[in-house]
């Protein structure tokens, strides 16, 4: 019984294998979207005609994309298939710019929407390279897929290629600004510095500040502080509004250092105890208590001020975020009497236990007000009419 079993499922996978393939579908692949990226073409591209109209937008836009001549390579392909007696079509497919899921449920829906008006049995996949061949898989479930080429670039393998290449990247190093600022700038400040240095005979000093340089050098630009800035100090009311908040607040928590020791009792400032030293007088809770009393003020206006440029920002914009800056200014505002509770427990001797009402108070405050702003933000998200 299990021999006949057996059998019976050979004998459907041979009669499936010796189906003819009649209705071929030949689909480029262009899993990054470059093709609407630099382009602006729309995809899914059909036929022949649009797919050569498509590939040479692309050619004028970056004749360096391999895409290009891969959409060239499909309709040859198709040519191909079509003078050996296949009924055929050729399409251009795209997912997104970031690739990923996203970028593979584009590139289905796209090869769906074209099998409803064409029914191949059968497709031929060209790609130019292996990140667009990883959607294979996901074709395979529409459509058998019978045939992979893949577009290989023939280029010069001379000596003088190769100088060519490296020429070109030099140039874009030493011309284009982007680059150029890090691999010329910083180089150039290190060893200007080193130079002065060496002739006024400051040599340990200088490296310390060369060291300094780099490292800060470094930590710009791998937490991408930079492009940061250039985002919030754009020319709009927007950024405006957040390059003056963050100015201020800055400055205003600054000025908070001064408030503190200005708070301190004037006893505390004699010059014998300054003598000896700024760190023992913060060895008093009372004189800690009076130094935090005093900075609280300006400190919380500080913060308060750049939280609060963040948020003028955002509501200008029209960004759902605004309700998460709400959300941080009124944490701020809650925690204030903890922290003010806790100067008066250090000045004043107080008992422990009075930090516990205003702790409770503005937990309860801000749970309350996360719980409906957070539920005004799903409304919003779910695209519902809000009520005022």
């Amino acid at each position: 019984m299990q021999d006949k079993v057996v059998m019976s499922l050979d004998s459907k996978i041979e009669k499936k294998l010796d189906t003819p393939l009649t209705r071929l579908l030949v689909i480029c692949v262009d899993r990054d979207n470059d093709v609407g990226d630099k382009a602006g073409v729309l995809t899914p591209v059909v036929g022949r005609n649009a797919c050569i109209e498509a590939a040479q937008k692309l050619a004028l836009q970056d004749p360096e994309d391999a895409d290009a001549n891969s959409i060239f390579y499909a309709i040859k392909t198709y040519e191909d298939l079509i003078s050996k007696g296949y009924q055929t079509e050729v399409i251009v497919v795209a997912g997104v710019t970031d690739r990923g899921v996203q970028a593979d449920e584009k590139i289905i829906r796209e090869v769906k929407s074209v099998l409803y008006s064409f029914s191949a049995n059968g497709a031929v996949i060209v790609s130019d390279g292996e990140d667009d061949e990883s959607v294979i898989p996901i074709i395979q479930n529409v459509v058998p897929i019978v045939s992979v080429q893949r577009c290989v670039m023939r280029v010069s393998r001379s000596v003088e290629y190769s100088y060519a290449v490296f020429g070109k990247y030099l140039k874009m190093i030493v011309y284009d600004s982007k680059y150029s600022k890090f691999f010329l700038g910083l180089p150039g400040i290190l060893l200007l510095i080193g130079g002065i240095g060496t002739i006024s005979g400051y040599t340990q000093e200088i490296f310390a500040v060369l060291v300094s340089i780099l490292g800060g050098a470094f930590l710009i630009r791998a937490f991408d502080v930079d492009r940061a800035w250039a985002n919030w100090a754009k020319p709009t009311p927007a950024g405006l509004i957040r390059m003056f908040t963050v100015v201020t607040g800055i400055t205003i928590a600054l000025a908070s250092i001064l408030s503190g020791f200005s708070a301190i009792h004037t006893n505390i400032l004699d010059p014998q105890v300054l003598g000896s030293g700024v760190p023992n007088i913060f060895a008093d809770k009372v004189t800690l208590g009076q130094f935090i009393a005093g900075a609280l003020p300006f400190l919380w206006m500080g913060i308060g001020a750049i939280f609060g440029g963040i948020l003028i920002s955002n509501w200008l914009k029209g960004s759902l975020r605004q309700i998460t800056d709400i959300l941080r200014m009124i944490v701020l505002v809650s925690v204030y009497p903890t922290v003010y509770q806790f100067t008066n427990l250090l000045v004043n001797d107080e008992s422990s236990f009075t930090m516990i009402p205003p702790f409770l108070a503005g937990l309860a405050i801000t749970l309350i007000s996360a719980t409906f702003l957070f539920r005004k933000y799903r409304k919003k998200k779910g695209g519902e009419v809000l009520s005022e």
